[in-house]
């Protein structure tokens, strides 16, 4: 994709909290209609540098371009007038309300000052439709849905409010194996409309069939990008644990980016 502008590039982002320095100059971009997997241990700088994207944070030096240009991100509202939402694991749902109220949570329509809810509800069905989300009512509360519904039900809203750019905390992490393939389902769909997807897992073998590149954090700092497939799973592990860019990697330079690029 090297003739594309990319969706996201976040280029020499530093950040610290106190005596600790969790992100060092480190780099990554996303391009339109790709997943791409953000690894690394606990500690690795992988969450820091999302929350700075979406707007939880904010960085103490370098630069974040959307679309080639220059974007301020200060806060969460900042990152949705980008296009940029995000799903962590333990979702910003409601257990207790509906489906098309969790939708529109702090977003909802009003009809001569009372809340649309015919409105809301036939734009729940219509995106859950488009987007092959299946739940047995509209009126369950989310908490009797299973855990890939209640993911599915996090992204649908994201898509209604038109995101470009979706970032995943983890979000197969507390599910099983039909679940996850729910979710991975619906992001290959994503992908098709042109959705970039950050992916964030500590996890490879969790990613390795449908990412498309994967970046390797590791102290807070870089250590490759490089197209999935282009080592093998056992290789990504070791670069996770080591830090050490793998050696079939440090051969093919257009396949991989060492540290401080992405």
């Amino acid at each position: 994709m090297p003739n594309q502008t990319p969706l996201v590039r976040m280029e020499n982002i530093s950040k610290h909290f106190g005596g600790i320095q969790a992100l060092t100059d480190v780099s990554v971009e996303l391009f339109a209609g790709e997943v791409v997997g953000i690894l690394g241990h606990n500690g690795a700088g992988k969450s820091t540098l999302i929350k700075i994207l979406s707007g939880a944070e904010q960085a103490d030096s370098g630069r974040i371009f959307i679309g080639g240009e220059a974007a301020d991100i200060q806060n969460p509202n900042d990152a949705r007038s980008y296009g940029i939402e995000t799903i962590y694991q333990e979702l910003a749902l409601c257990g207790n309300l509906d489906a098309p109220s969790n939708l529109f949570m702090g977003r909802e329509t009003e009809s001569l000052g009372l809340l649309n809810k015919s409105y809301m509800r036939s734009e729940t069905d219509s995106i859950l439709a488009k987007l092959g989300i299946k739940i047995k009512s509209l009126d369950v509360e989310v908490e009797n849905l299973s855990g890939g519904q209640r993911q599915s039900i996090a992204i649908g809203r994201a898509v209604y409010f038109q995101a470009r750019i979706l970032i995943m905390d983890e979000p197969t992490a507390a599910l099983g194996m039909e679940e996850t393939k729910l979710v991975i389902d619906l992001i290959q769909e994503l992908k098709k409309s042109g959705i970039g997807i950050f992916w964030i897992s500590h996890d490879i073998h969790d990613i390795y069939s449908f990412t498309d590149r994967v970046a390797i954090l590791k102290g807070g700092r870089n250590v490759v990008t490089c197209a999935t497939q282009a080592c093998s799973q056992e290789e990504i592990v070791s670069m996770i644990i080591s830090g050490i860019p793998a050696p079939s990697l440090l051969k093919d330079r257009p396949m991989a980016a060492a540290a401080n690029t992405a």
